[in-house]
C-alpha cells in the first residue's frame, strides 16, 4: 500500500478508492502469476489510456528489468551476433493488450458486422479464464465496453472497471470498479492516469 499512500498524498480526493485500487492490483497480479494477460478496452481518450497502460507494462516503466538467465542461455545458442544485439536491449514484459490498437480487425468488425462489437469480438477471441479485462469508460455506459464486459463475464474473465463517480451500468458487471470522484469527462480522465500509473508501478515492483 506504500505506493497508494503516496498517491493519496498527491491526490487527496482518491482516499475513498484506495481499497479498490489495491484490490485491482491484486487481481491483475494473480492473473499474471497464473499465466494470464490483461485486456484493456476504452474509447477516445480512454483508448489512449489503454495504449499507455500496455506500454508501461510491456517494457520498463520505473524499474530496470533484466532478462532471466535461462532465456539468455537459450537465445545465445541461436545466433551469436543477433543475441549480442538483443540481450542488452530486450526487456521482460507483463502481457497487456490494448484492444483499440488493432485497426484492421476493428474496422473489419465495423464494416462487416457492427461497430459496437469490436471489443466484444476481441475478448471472445483472446480471452481465457485466467485473464483480466480492464474496462475504461468515464460514464460507465459505453455500449461497446458493456458488450465486451458481458462476454468477459460469460467466459469467467475477471473485470475491473475504471469509471467516473457513478460507475454507470458497468459497475454491475465488474469484480472491482474504481470510480474516481469526478463527473466531468476531462476531470475523470485526469484522475484515471495517476490511478493506472500506480497500479503499473505496483505490478512492476512485484514482478521485477
Amino acid at each position: 500500500m506504500e505506493h497508494i499512500n503516496q498517491l493519496v498524498v498527491r491526490y487527496p480526493q482518491l482516499e475513498s478508492i484506495k481499497k479498490n485500487i489495491n484490490a485491482s492490483f491484486e487481481i491483475i497480479k494473480q492473473s499474471f502469476i497464473n499465466g494470464g494477460k490483461l485486456l484493456i478496452a476504452g474509447n477516445g481518450g480512454s483508448a489512449s489510456d489503454a495504449e499507455h497502460i500496455a506500454g508501461e507494462l510491456m517494457k520498463t516503466f520505473t524499474k530496470k528489468r533484466t532478462l532471466p538467465d535461462s532465456f539468455i542461455s537459450d537465445i545465445s545458442k541461436i545466433d551469436h551476433e543477433i543475441s549480442n544485439y538483443l540481450i542488452p536491449r530486450l526487456q521482460p514484459g507483463l502481457p497487456a493488450i490494448a484492444l483499440s490498437g488493432h485497426g484492421s480487425l476493428n474496422t473489419a468488425c465495423i464494416n462487416d458486422i457492427d461497430g459496437n462489437i469490436t471489443f466484444a469480438q476481441q475478448v471472445y477471441g483472446y480471452g481465457k479464464s485466467d485473464d483480466v479485462l480492464l474496462a475504461i469508460s468515464t460514464s460507465g455506459n459505453s455500449k461497446n465496453i458493456l458488450y465486451a464486459s458481458a462476454v468477459a463475464k460469460a467466459k469467467k474473465i475477471k473485470i475491473i472497471g475504471l469509471t467516473g463517480e457513478s460507475g454507470g451500468r458497468l459497475k454491475e458487471y465488474t469484480d472491482i470498479c474504481i470510480r474516481v470522484p469526478e463527473t466531468e469527462t476531462y476531470k475523470i480522465q485526469e484522475l484515471h492516469l495517476p490511478v493506472y500509473h500506480i497500479i503499473c508501478m505496483m505490478l512492476e515492483d512485484y514482478f521485477f
